[in-house]
């Protein structure tokens, strides 16, 4: 790339720096992507090893047991069987969970935790008693509803191209699921579907986030939002 003097000069030098950085990003967010799911993978071989269901029982979500409200943080890492319902899981977990690392591994983990923590505590919350509920496809639905929310939070074209383009490629399969069948959480689904729109807003770029017409200068969140500090403290930690 040729630059010349001035501003110009200053605005190529910018973007030298800013490749290596985003290369790096992206190679860190594919990173932890491909390290959740092989954890996924190494669990669900330990589960056969081990006898199958013991640890689906162990750390799936058992509803409003006050006992085993840990279990939200482990449930969705564990699975009834390689095949179909780990091996389902995992395509649109990779597929969904792509775009969302393009922007890096913070990015992907602040996601993750919140559909985790929002969706876990739904399921508890909701979810018939004397079952147990395992499985990631409530991260899932938390991914394609953080990729169609994102856009409309960041106000931003390219961003709600990529939720049309997960609407049309799963939108089908996913609407399906979030009906009533026997053996399928419908509330893990569901609430997974809230935890990613919570994700979406906490987690919206500051600087598309405009009140009314205030421009690049004006405050990307009103000073009366309550949540104001978190999108704040957010903004310094994604951007480093």
């Amino acid at each position: 790339m040729a630059c010349v003097s001035g501003s110009h000069a200053m605005l190529c030098g910018a973007m030298r720096t800013n490749l290596p950085q985003k290369r790096r990003q992206v190679i860190e967010g594919a990173g932890l992507l491909i390290g959740i799911t092989a954890f996924m993978w190494l669990i669900e071989a330990i589960n056969a090893l081990v006898g199958g269901e013991r640890l689906d029982k162990w750390g799936g979500i058992h509803a409003r047991n006050i006992g085993d409200l840990w279990s939200v943080f482990t449930s969705w890492f564990l699975h009834a069987n390689f095949s179909p319902h780990l091996l389902d899981n995992t395509i649109p977990f990779l597929f969904m969970g792509a775009f969302i690392a393009f922007h890096g591994a913070r990015r992907l983990a602040a996601v993750t935790v919140i559909v985790i923590v929002v969706g876990g505590l739904g399921t508890w919350l909701i979810s018939p008693s004397n079952v147990y509920t395992v499985g990631a496809s409530g991260v899932v639905f938390g991914y394609a509803t953080y990729l169609f929310a994102r856009g409309l939070f960041d106000r931003n074209i390219l961003e709600l191209l990529v939720g049309v383009i997960v609407g049309l490629v799963w939108g089908a399969a996913l609407v399906s699921s979030v009906v009533p069948h026997q053996g399928v959480s419908w509330q893990a689904h569901v609430c997974g579907a809230v935890g990613g729109v919570v994700a979406a807003y906490v987690l919206a770029s500051r600087s598309r986030r405009q009140v009314g017409d205030g421009g690049s200068g004006g405050s990307a969140v009103p000073d009366s939002d309550p949540l104001k500090e978190h999108h704040d403290a957010l903004d310094r930690l994604l951007s480093r």
